[in-house]
This record gives structure tokens, C-alpha cells and sequence, in this order.
């Protein structure tokens, strides 16, 4: 189908302009991504899920309204994709992340990301492959196996949104859903050479229930994966805005999309090559050394800074899974109050690596989730007195480059960076401190690695700083355009040499 081809690399803006000016419809760009889905997911798994049938009734009701002349939304007509994760629509199945036991489960309601994209009119064609809860940085489970980087299919996508990822690098969406509880949509777009955007905390709401509280040990996020700033802050604007079910939610309209255009004369921007604590391979330092350079083309001072942190990387990354355990055990407690006892009747179901931390989540005491947001608070101290004196803060987006998959549904990070130990599951992402801060932070494509493959450089802003992000991001893109990276993706091999067997 010769249309797949054509619309697979467009961007958002590029598709509604073609559907303005009636080069395409929504039922052309809906079919050609299907094809191209088809054709393609086998070799990178993905899609776990299809919803394809739907999309396409949506896709001629979207049409309709076309060509009726009807108020239309921001996204009328795009293609794209939630998570199967804690990401939810009526009549789809939704497993955790690859959970065996809930491979038949359909949700009955919708996350906020289905719910307010398809209210900007776009169209949902499925959902994407994601590890068991979202607890590591690697893309891959029981149920359906490794997500594939499609600049090499050797290698990960990165997690915990890794089927997003892989899907809009691969041309098979322009846009898709991340969920970021550390670092979950910028790991896998460093990985995936994509732009990750997680907002400020508050910004797009996050309507969680029974407990409306619970994103907030760390902070939890709804973002997006694009291949273009401008669709980030296109997605942005739809995602973003009050909403009555969060108490956290930010009453505020901001335009992201004129953000784009701001100049950077004058900023200030702080470069931490390392964020004080965290041993880099250096393949990912010499690119991130010089991306940053580039902000000085547009008039910036560019400063390494130290931002004080004293704890151990190893240590905080241990923090970030302890955090993370309350709304942990809540979920298993809430399905086990609906008759589905994981841990009891599916242990198998889970990484052994997430039993040991469920298992030392049930004995801590008050006082030790007390400690915890003590040294948390260091976190957020030590990021917060950087914006004292500097517009942004720049760090490289994780530590290493993409690791191997696995053929045990079980795919980890590294054990050792530059000699030094690292937990397998976070500890090499340098991405969880704004989720214990809650700035908005970005990972943007650096450039590329001796071995050919993305490298990301994540961009931090000020708390509520969303368009300081946007503004930097856009310029970056505009001075080290990073496009022709993804004909990596379009001559790929559409065989998997290491397909995973199902068990």
C-alpha cells in the first residue's frame, strides 16, 4: 500500500494540514496506518492489542463531520495509541503490563488519556506493549515478550512505554500515550530517538480511583511520545487542563504551541553531565557534551553545574522502588478484594524482582515512608536551587545505551556501569528525580552513537515551567533537526531474529 509508506513519517501538523486542504481524509490515514501496523508489528511486538474495527467506524465518523463542516478538534482525524498498563477504555483488555492472568480482563472505563484524546478527535487504533506495572525501565513480560528497538531489533525500546515508543519511531503512528511514574516515557524515547515529553505535575490530570491521591508517591504522569516538539505541544494542548476529579489538577491555559517560537537569548541553562551521582557510559556523554553546546548558536550560557547531592545513586534508586510499593500494593489489594489474587494464585505471573520488593513493600512501617520523603525532599532541594540562578537544567536522559532482549519475558538494564553497580530495574535512568520533584522534563534526541543508535538529552524546567521546556526543545530541534535518524527504522528487517515463544 504505497499511502503507508507516504503517511508514515508525517508529523501531526502534517497530517491535519493534508486533511484541511482534502489531499487525504481520515479514512485514508486510518487504513494506511492499519496496513502499516500490519505489516510491520509482527517484527517488533509493538501493539499488543488491536482496535482496529473501532478506529475505523471512528475514522468514517470523523469523516462525516468533515465534510459537514462541524467544529472539530485539535487532533481531528490522527491516529494513535493508549498503554496497556493503567490505561484504560471501554470493552478494550487490559493486562497491567503482560500480566498471564488478566489477558482476557476488559475495562469498562476510561483513562484520561483515551478520554481526552478521542474528545480532540483522534483515533485510537490499539494498545501498546508495556512490563508488568510499569516497574522498570525496559520494555517486556510473561505474556507477550520484548518490544524490539527498531534501530536494531537486537535491542530494547526501553520502558515502561515501549511499545509507544517503538511504534511512533517505526512510522507506525505519529503520536502515542506514555505514562510516567519514572522516567517511563523519556527512557524509551532516548532509546527509540523520539521526543518525550512529561509535564509539570498537575498539568494534565490524572482522575485515578478508588484513592484520587495516589500519583503522588512519587508524582505519576500522562505525557506522549512524538517524533516533532510541535506534536508534543499539540498533544499537550489536548491532554492538558482543570479537571474536577483531581485534586491536583492546574487551572490554568497555557499555549505550548506559541511557546515554539520564543527566542533563547539571553537564558541561562545549567548542564549536569552526570546529576552529581550516576557513573555514564561514555558513548552517551561525548553526544550529550556536545548537543548541549548547540543552545549557545541561539545566544544561551551554558554552565556544568554541581547541584550538592551527596546519597548514592544506588541508594536513591532504591528509594524510587520503595515509593513506589503503596500504590503497588494497593492495586494487588484492590483486585484481590474483586476475587484476583495475584501473588497468591498467579506468582508466576510476576518478575521475581517485583515479588521482592511487594514482599519488603508489606513490612514498612509509617516512619520509614516518613524517612523516605525526607530524602526526597533532598531531591527536590537540590533541583529546585538550581533554578535559583538558571532558566533550565540539562542532563544526558539515562546512563547507557539500549540493552539486549531477552528470551525470558524478564529483559533488565545493566548490572555495572563503568565498573560501578547499578540496580538493573531504575538505577541507570537518570530520569526518576523529577518524578520525587515534579518539574516537567523532556527527552530530546541528541544525536546518535558511535554504534548508531539514539542518544537522549533530557531538558528540565522550572516547577510549572512547561512552555520554558517547550521553547528550548523547539529551538534545539530547529538548530540539530534529528528527522533523517529514522531511516534507520524504514530499512529495518522486517524479521525478528529473536522472537519470544509465548508461554
Amino acid at each position: 500500500m504505497e499511502l503507508a509508506k507516504q503517511v508514515a513519517y508525517m508529523s501531526v501538523s502534517e497530517l491535519s494540514t493534508k486533511m484541511m486542504r482534502r489531499e487525504l481524509s481520515p479514512v485514508d490515514i486510518v487504513d494506511a496506518y492499519i496496513h502499516r501496523i500490519q505489516e510491520r508489528n509482527e517484527s517488533l511486538n509493538a501493539f499488543v492489542y488491536f482496535g482496529f474495527e473501532e478506529a475505523k467506524k471512528r475514522a468514517q465518523e470523523a469523516e462525516r463531520a468533515f465534510m459537514s463542516g462541524e467544529e472539530l478538534g485539535i487532533l481531528h482525524g490522527i491516529p494513535t495509541a493508549i498503554k496497556d498498563l493503567f490505561d484504560f477504555k471501554p470493552g478494550w483488555v487490559s493486562t497491567f503490563g503482560g500480566i498471564r492472568a488478566f489477558k482476557d480482563n476488559v475495562a469498562d472505563f476510561y483513562c484520561v488519556f483515551a478520554e481526552r484524546m478521542e474528545r480532540a478527535g483522534a483515533i485510537i487504533l490499539g494498545k501498546t506493549n508495556s512490563p508488568v506495572m510499569g516497574f522498570r525501565g525496559t520494555c517486556d513480560n510473561y505474556l507477550f515478550g520484548p518490544t524490539s528497538n527498531p534501530f536494531d531489533l537486537t535491542k530494547n525500546s526501553g520502558g515502561s512505554s515501549g511499545g509507544s515508543a517503538a511504534a511512533v519511531a517505526d512510522g507506525l503512528l505519529p503520536i502515542a500515550e506514555g505514562t510516567d511514574g519514572g522516567g517511563s516515557i523519556r527512557i524509551p524515547a532516548s532509546w527509540c530517538g523520539l521526543y518525550g515529553y512529561k509535564a509539570s505535575f498537575g498539568r494534565v490530570p490524572s482522575v485515578t480511583r478508588p484513592n484520587a491521591f495516589g500519583g503522588t508517591m512519587p508524582f505519576l504522569f500522562e505525557g506522549t511520545l512524538t517524533r516533532t516538539v510541535e506534536d508534543a505541544a499539540l498533544g499537550l494542548t489536548a491532554l492538558s487542563g482543570y479537571d474536577p476529579r483531581d485534586p491536583f489538577s492546574l487551572d490554568e491555559k497555557v499555549d505550548f504551541v506559541a511557546a515554539l517560537r520564543r527566542p533563547l537569548k539571553g537564558w541561562k541553562i545549567a548542564y549536569s553531565p552526570n546529576f552529581d551521582v550516576f557513573p555514564v557510559d561514555k558513548r552517551v556523554t561525548d553526544v550529550v557534551n556536545q548537543a548541549v553546546k548547540e543552545f549557545e548558536k541561539a545566544g544561551a550560557h551554558v554552565e556544568e553545574v554541581n547541584l550538592g547531592i551527596k546519597r548514592d545513586q544506588r541508594e536513591l534508586s532504591d528509594l524510587w522502588s520503595r515509593l513506589m510499593m503503596p500504590i503497588n500494593i494497593e492495586t494487588l489489594e484492590n483486585l484481590k478484594a474483586q476475587g484476583i489474587d495475584i501473588l497468591k494464585d498467579h506468582p508466576n505471573d510476576l518478575p521475581p524482582e517485583y515479588i521482592s520488593w511487594i514482599e519488603q513493600g508489606y513490612k514498612f512501617t509509617t516512619l520509614d515512608m516518613l524517612r523516605d520523603q525526607q530524602i526526597r525532599t533532598e531531591i527536590y532541594d537540590s533541583i529546585q536551587n538550581v533554578f535559583e540562578n538558571f532558566d533550565l537544567l540539562i542532563t544526558p536522559t539515562l546512563a547507557c545505551l539500549p540493552v539486549d532482549n531477552a528470551n525470558d519475558g524478564n529483559t533488565k538494564g545493566p548490572t555495572h556501569i563503568n565498573g560501578e553497580e547499578v540496580d538493573p530495574l531504575i538505577g541507570w535512568c537518570m530520569t526518576y528525580f523529577t518524578n520525587f520533584s515534579g518539574h516537567p522534563s523532556a527527552s530530546i534526541p541528541a544525536g546518535m552513537s558511535e554504534n548508531n543508535m539514539p542518544v537522549g538529552m533530557q531538558i528540565i524546567g522550572k516547577r510549572y515551567g512547561d512552555a520554558d521546556v517547550l521553547t528550548a526543545s523547539a529551538m534545539f530541534e530547529r538548530l540539530k533537526p534529528w528527522q533523517h535518524i529514522y531511516n534507520v527504522c524504514k530499512e529495518r528487517s522486517l524479521v525478528n531474529p529473536n522472537k519470544y515463544i509465548r508461554v
